[in-house]
């Protein structure tokens, strides 16, 4: 059977690593995740990962602090996670590298996108770790620049939710989900998908983003098939 897609970036939502406990990795959970990744490795699929910080720190909660200070805590936080993920599929065998935003070479490379599509080339999954680098902007709008940066053929958006709703499913029991919406609609009907600025830029570089539940079993390999979960966001 043939994959859909043949290069994807795979944005993780740092919360949803954390599990149960709300704070922190659940190994559980990310052996799943790991061996959902190995599985879609072995089908040729190039492989690029962005983890958010939530499950550590969010900007966000640092309300009587300086905002890029804050910001910056975030992004260290994803590089814990990034770390944590490349350990775990390392032990797997595939070789993995970690390209931060940050300089930070002591733990990771720096981003260079002509190494990266090296690594691609070399069949190295590649995880790219504190956003775009700049405060004011979250991991979903990293995830779409190095979608748009690699030439990605989608963006999986792997969350706590398993889809895009026209309102908050765990608030209102009657929350319709949708399969398939555009990104204009998203941004014009408010919906709590992406931010806004990764939305857009997604919508300007034709990169459709799925977004599914990371509790969905094999929701990652599904998605690579092309097979029906979670909603499609599109241009048309």
């Amino acid at each position: 059977m043939q994959t859909k897609y043949k290069r994807i970036i795979l944005k993780l939502s740092g919360e949803a690593l954390a599990g149960n406990k709300g704070f922190g990795l659940d190994e559980e959970i990310i052996a799943q995740v790991v061996n959902q990744i190995i599985e879609v490795h072995k089908l040729g699929v190039e492989i690029g990962i962005i983890i958010g910080g939530g499950n550590f720190w969010r900007g966000r909660q640092g309300t009587n602090m300086d905002r890029t200070t804050a910001d910056h805590m975030g992004m260290l936080a994803t590089v814990i996670n990034s770390l944590a993920m490349q350990d775990a599929i390392e032990q797997k065998g595939i070789e993995t590298r970690v390209q931060t935003a940050l300089n930070m070479t002591s733990v990771a490379e720096p981003f260079i996108l002509r190494k990266a599509l090296e690594h691609f080339k070399h069949g190295r999954i590649v995880i790219f770790a504190c956003g775009t680098g700049n405060p004011y902007c979250s991991t979903d709008t990293g995830a779409a620049l190095r979608a748009a940066e690699v030439g990605a053929d989608v963006m999986l958006l792997a969350k706590n939710v398993d889809g895009i709703y026209d309102s908050d499913p765990k608030r209102n029991p009657n929350a319709k989900k949708y399969d398939k919406i555009t990104f204009i609609d998203v941004i014009n009907k408010g919906l709590k998908a992406m931010d806004t600025t990764a939305i857009t830029m997604c919508m300007e570089n034709n990169i459709p983003v799925l977004a599914f539940s990371l509790a969905e079993k094999d929701g990652i390999i599904k998605a690579v098939y092309g097979e029906k979960t979670g909603t499609l966001i599109v241009n048309e």
